[in-house]
């Protein structure tokens, strides 16, 4: 399996990390500015919010894909357990 196939969601996960860093990028300019800190902190979280779903994606994908790959075929029980790893996964 390829890395493109194996990673589907990579380029949307680039996607909201350069939405994220143009807003980055805007925060800044609002420090620069002096502009209220109240406005700073929500653009500040965010920022935090949408690296923290880039990661939330990252991971989610790498669990759906390069585990099962690497378990490989399982019997139910077992596919089972994988299955509940991943759900709890998404609470991360």
């Amino acid at each position: 399996m390829d890395a493109i196939s194996k990673h589907r969601s990579h380029p949307e996960i680039v996607k909201r990390l350069r939405r994220a860093e143009g807003h980055l990028r805007a925060v800044i300019a609002m420090i620069e500015a002096e502009r209220p800190c109240l406005e700073i902190a929500q653009q500040m979280h965010a920022v935090g919010m949408a690296i923290g779903q880039a990661k939330k994606a990252l991971i989610e994908d790498h669990l759906d894909h390069c585990l099962d790959a690497v378990v490989g075929p399982l019997g139910s029980d077992q596919r089972q357990e994988i299955a509940e790893f991943k759900a709890i996964a998404k609470y991360l």
